[in-house]
């Protein structure tokens, strides 16, 4: 039977990829564990933050497109992206913490049983950490800002915001086997209701959260913007079985794309969400020892040859 293992990474857009930078290292304390660029455009970044040796499930990536319009939140989008820590005093921690940087939250509190702590990043991306009890393997970040006890533990859900319900549902449970798990009412419009669904993991990192709000216009993609998030597959056995699984329903989907440090198929849900599925393996010291991840620019083989070319299009850090 074929089941994904949870969030494997989610990819945002961001107008300024040094403060960016800034942020997800010196505020956020993760790591940055793979500079490299986009592989379909090369004259952009592509950053991944992550644990200390970038475990899947960990990656939080960003393009940069310093000219793009900021997002306009809506309908059709993903729109919510969760870390997870371990705790309510790591919670307290983080409000007080992100408090000094000027970032406004509303304090701690109860969405669908966890405790969550809501901001938004210098971009406008819409965040938050939950608590997730401690759950699961940690990796800290041995040179991080934050104290061990208190470093994001790796990604947690992902929401989606529809405009109905069917389309997605059907899209999730037969063709991700996902399974409908329960629902709750929406934080901010209590009147509508966010809709979980669950892979085989567990914790937070296991969910998908689907708000329906037809209430909201259609978003239009932008800075401060989530472009995809990715699904785990454990090995490339698994990974071949999902790409005859893709074949099989007849909807447009991208093939095997081989990423390098994971492979990836691509395919969007009826509302027009990109969804991707991502093996673990072989993982971000595929190219460079754990030691000295992220420290320099990293390409994979077929760009290695236009490396002069690339390095000079590319701002320093």
């Amino acid at each position: 039977m074929l089941q994904l293992t949870g969030t494997h990474h989610v990819s945002a857009l961001t107008n300024d990829i040094k403060s960016n930078h800034r942020f997800y290292t010196e505020v956020m304390g993760m790591r940055l564990v793979k500079k490299s660029v986009n592989q379909d455009d090369t004259s952009m970044y592509h950053l991944y933050y992550g644990d200390e040796i970038g475990s899947p499930g960990t990656a939080m990536t960003f393009f940069d497109m310093p000219l793009a319009a900021r997002e306009r939140r809506g309908n059709r989008s993903i729109s919510r992206t969760t870390f997870r820590v371990a705790g309510e005093e790591a919670l307290g921690y983080w409000q007080d913490r992100l408090a000094v940087q000027g970032l406004k939250t509303d304090g701690s509190h109860e969405v669908d049983g966890r405790a969550r702590l809501d901001f938004e990043d210098e971009d406008g991306l819409v965040v938050s950490l939950v608590d997730d009890a401690g759950v699961g393997r940690a990796r800290p970040w041995s040179q991080s800002p934050v104290p061990p006890e208190h470093q994001i533990r790796g990604l947690g859900y992902s929401e989606i915001t529809v405009p109905e319900l069917a389309p997605t549902h059907d899209f999730l449970t037969g063709v991700f086997d996902m399974a409908a798990d329960h629902e709750y009412a929406h934080p901010q419009a209590p009147e509508h209701r966010v809709h979980v669904y669950r892979m085989n993991a567990e914790g937070p990192a296991s969910e998908l959260h689907v708000a329906v709000r037809p209430d909201l216009p259609r978003a239009s993609y932008g800075s401060g913007g989530v472009h995809h998030v990715a699904f785990r597959i454990p090995d490339y056995e698994q990974y071949h079985r999902w790409t005859e699984r893709l074949q099989a329903t007849g909807m447009p989907f991208s093939g095997e794309v081989d990423r390098y440090y994971f492979r990836s198929l691509y395919i969007r849900e009826p509302g027009g969400i990109l969804f991707e599925l991502a093996t673990d393996g072989p993982g971000f010291h595929n190219d460079e020892p754990v030691e000295t991840l992220g420290q320099s620019l990293a390409l994979p083989p077929f760009l290695e040859q236009h490396r002069g070319r690339i390095e000079a299009t590319l701002q320093p850090l």
